[in-house]
C-alpha cells in the first residue's frame, strides 16, 4: 500500500541535509533508503502500488508462509551479480525492477537522492564483504506441469499470491483494483486468448510475468523460487 509523501520528503529532506556534511548524512540516508524500499511512493506512476517489499525479504531466510518472486535482499550489495547474471550493476538490478514492475518511466540515476538513499540501505543490510550470487532459472518455453494435492495448492496461493490477488473468488483484500481476481479472472480467457487451455495462460503469466505481453505487470517467478510441484497443486487449488 502506498503511504503518504509527506513522510518520505521529509526524509529527503534529511538526506539533502546530509550532503552538505552534517556527520548523520549517512544515516539519514539509509532511514529514507528504508522508507523508499518500503513505499510504492518510489515510483511515481499512479498505478504503481508495488514497493520493493512487496518482493522481498530483507531477512537471511524468508519467512514460513511467505513465497516471494524475488529473493532475500540481505547481503544484496554484497553479490557479485543478480538476475540470474544478467545485471553486473546493483542499481541495473534495481532499475530492472523499477521500470517492467513499478511502472518507472525513466530510469533511477546513478547521483539521484533516491538511489544513494536505496544504496546506502541496501549497504546496512549486507554485513559481509562478499556473497554468492542467487540462481534466477526462468523458464524459456512453458509447458504444462503435473497437477498436485489442493491442499498444498491452497497454502501455496496464501503464500504466493494473496498478497496481491487478495481473497480467491471475491478478491478481498487484493494490493490493487488492477490485480485479477483469481479464479474467475479465467472466465475471460477465452475471448482474450482463444484455443489456449485456461491453464497455460496462468502458467504463462507465474513463468514469464509481463515479457510476453500476458502478466500485465506481474513479476514473474523462476523455479527457485516456485517450483513447477507448487504451481501443479496451485492450479488444482484453483480448479485448472
Amino acid at each position: 500500500m502506498r503511504g503518504p509523501r509527506g513522510g518520505v520528503a521529509a526524509l529527503l529532506v534529511g538526506v539533502l541535509a546530509g550532503c552538505g556534511g552534517d556527520t548523520a548524512g549517512p544515516q539519514a540516508a539509509a532511514d529514507y533508503g528504508k522508507a523508499l524500499f518500503q513505499d510504492a511512493w518510489l515510483s511515481p506512476s499512479e498505478y504503481n502500488k508495488f514497493s520493493c517489499a512487496t518482493c522481498h525479504v530483507t531477512t537471511p531466510e524468508t519467512s514460513a508462509g511467505r513465497i516471494d518472486s524475488g529473493h532475500t535482499l540481505y547481503n544484496v550489495a554484497a553479490r557479485p551479480s543478480w538476475w540470474g547474471g544478467n545485471e553486473t550493476q546493483l542499481l541495473d538490478a534495481v532499475n530492472f525492477c523499477y521500470v517492467n514492475f513499478m511502472r518507472g518511466v525513466t530510469k533511477l540515476g546513478a547521483e539521484e537522492p533516491r538511489s544513494r538513499a536505496l544504496y546506502e540501505y541496501l549497504s546496512r543490510i549486507s554485513p559481509d564483504a562478499q556473497a554468492p550470487a542467487l540462481p534466477f532459472a526462468v523458464v524459456k518455453d512453458i509447458q504444462d506441469v503435473p497437477r498436485g494435492d489442493a491442499t498444498r495448492g491452497e497454502a501455496v496461493y496464501q503464500a504466493a499470491c494473496h498478497h496481491c490477488h487478495g481473497a480467491p473468488h471475491t478478491g478481498e483484500g487484493r494490493l490493487t483494483d488492477f490485480a485479477s481476481v483469481l479464479p474467475e479472472v479465467t472466465q475471460t480467457y477465452d475471448q482474450a486468448f482463444p484455443g489456449i487451455p485456461h491453464a497455460q495462460v496462468v502458467i504463462e503469466k507465474v513463468r514469464h510475468g509481463p515479457f510476453f505481453g500476458v502478466g500485465g505487470n506481474m513479476p514473474l517467478y523462476s523455479t527457485e523460487a516456485l517450483s513447477d510441484a507448487d504451481l501443479g497443486a496451485l492450479l488444482t487449488y484453483l480448479g485448472l
